[in-house]
């Protein structure tokens, strides 16, 4: 869950400077710049983290590797995308799709105990799953969609 924290201070800072330079609370804004700082962030750990990464992923799918950082470029293009409005909602469908099926890396790494900071096998497991990544899963793709989509 500190992951989140990086997503709700990014919107919380975002929504205040609106407030100071604007005049207004600008929540389209900042929602969607809290999810691209979060996003952006999240993809360039692809590069740091990539050994640990590779560990999650399904031994039947080839390419692990290129898979990684692949997602990762693929992570900040989606944060630059909710930045631009034309891109937006595309980009925001894109997102919560791809926040399901790397739901399913989380799902394996979970039963295998991956430690991704570590690329070894002691990892949390599945109560780390049920307890934090599904919340946390759940709350990107409302977040998402709520921003990306809903509000305009």
């Amino acid at each position: 869950m500190k992951l989140l924290l990086i997503l709700f201070t990014a919107f919380f800072i975002a929504l205040i400077s609106t407030k100071i330079v604007y005049g207004f609370w600008d929540f389209l804004f900042a929602g969607n710049l809290g999810m691209a700082v979060f996003i952006i962030f999240t993809g360039l750990s692809h590069f740091r983290f990539q050994k640990g990464m590779v560990m999650m992923i399904p031994e039947f799918i080839p390419a692990k590797l290129f898979l990684v950082y692949l997602t990762g470029v693929l992570e900040i293009a989606a944060g630059i995308g909710l930045m631009i409005p034309s891109l937006r909602a595309t980009t925001a469908i894109l997102l919560i799709i791809f926040f399901i099926v790397v739901f399913i890396a989380n799902v394996n790494s979970s039963k295998k105990m991956i430690n991704i900071f570590k690329a070894d096998y002691t990892g949390p497991g599945m109560n780390y799953l049920y307890a934090q990544r599904l919340p946390m899963q759940l709350i990107l793709i409302a977040w998402t969609w709520y921003f990306g989509l809903y509000l305009k």
